[in-house]
């Protein structure tokens, strides 16, 4: 594997998402879970961050506050230029719609459809040509590997790793400005997460896209941009200001403590 330059910190790019003493708790009274305490997050247009931590310490539940399918309780939130308190539910939809691309672990693909319909459904949502979607949607597949008798599968005749690989492109065939992955290499053999990564760091590098990686894979850490843990819903560190030894000693700590 050829490890990617980080030397470029990105300093002079826009921001694309700031977190300001978010707070997020569920349930109430002495089984309440405080899963976000205060938590302050940059992360700047085009930028791939890797998100790391232990199990249960509130990665997922920052990045779905981020991708506008989760509420906060405190703190300020500003996504793309935009703060999900000033707008209508509709409006949040449609601003997701357009701007956002998600990778969730469940992959949430519809099993009465292709692989490539599936890829499409995105562009078709936002108004494009059916038969333009599905041309788009079997380029994206090619990109991640996918034959055109794959294209054709339904996502039952698929393989767990071959369903995240349609998860993968669902996300990307859009162009979307914010790119949000939960394990997105999970089910993966490394030939192919590899194959994800470099994807997601094109995106980010050569269009501009803002990348939000959850991720237990140390693998991963390389091409990030700036790797950030967090522990029992704080930030703890972050390797942001160039070479850290929090990044050197990540892919000795992951497999185990992630």
């Amino acid at each position: 594997m050829t490890t990617p330059d980080t030397s470029d910190t990105r300093e002079d790019l826009p921001t694309a998402v700031r977190c300001e003493g978010l707070t997020k708790t569920y349930g109430s009274g002495p089984t309440a879970t405080r899963a976000l305490r205060g938590v302050n997050l940059e992360v700047r247009t085009g930028e791939l961050l890797m998100l790391v931590g232990p199990s249960g310490c509130g990665k997922t539940t920052l990045i779905s506050i981020i991708a506008g399918v989760l509420g906060r309780d405190g703190g300020g939130c500003e996504v793309l230029g935009h703060d999900y308190d000033h707008m209508s539910q509709r409006e949040t939809t449609c601003f997701r719609g357009k701007n956002i691309g998600f990778v969730f672990q469940a992959f949430n693909l519809i099993p009465t459809l292709t692989a490539a319909e599936n890829v499409a459904a995105p562009l078709i949502i936002n108004g494009a040509r059916r038969d333009r979607a599905v041309d788009l949607a079997s380029q994206t597949l090619g990109r991640v590997g996918f034959d055109d008798r794959m294209m054709r599968s339904s996502p039952v005749d698929l393989s767990g790793g071959q369903q995240q690989r349609v998860a993968i492109a669902r996300a990307l065939v859009h162009n979307p400005r914010l790119i949000v992955c939960d394990e997105p290499t999970s089910a993966l053999d490394w030939g192919h997460g590899e194959q994800v990564v470099e994807l997601l760091r094109l995106a980010a590098h050569d269009q501009g896209a803002t990348i939000l990686v959850v991720a237990h894979d140390a693998r991963i850490v390389p091409y990030a941009d700036q790797v950030v843990l967090l522990e029992d819903g704080r930030l703890r560190d972050s390797d942001r200001n160039g070479p850290h030894p929090f990044r050197q000693a990540l892919p000795n700590t992951l497999p185990g403590h992630f």
